[in-house]
């Protein structure tokens, strides 16, 4: 093992993602964000959180 990064099984080091390996989680990480923009913004999601907030609101304690 070394003191900057630990060995890879075909024996060179591992020393953290290249840079495609971000670019691919970026662009993944932007898909996702994307498909959950449209679900939350989706008008029955927005009907549900409304509806709860209003919920919330008028509980009597």
């Amino acid at each position: 093992m070394s003191r900057f990064g630990r060995s890879a099984p075909g024996g060179g080091l591992d020393r953290g993602m290249t840079t495609s390996e971000y670019a691919v989680g970026t662009i993944a990480a932007c898909a996702f964000a994307a498909v959950l923009y449209k679900v939350v913004t989706s008008g029955a999601v927005m009907s549900a959180l409304q509806s709860l907030i209003k919920e919330a609101l008028d509980a009597k304690f």
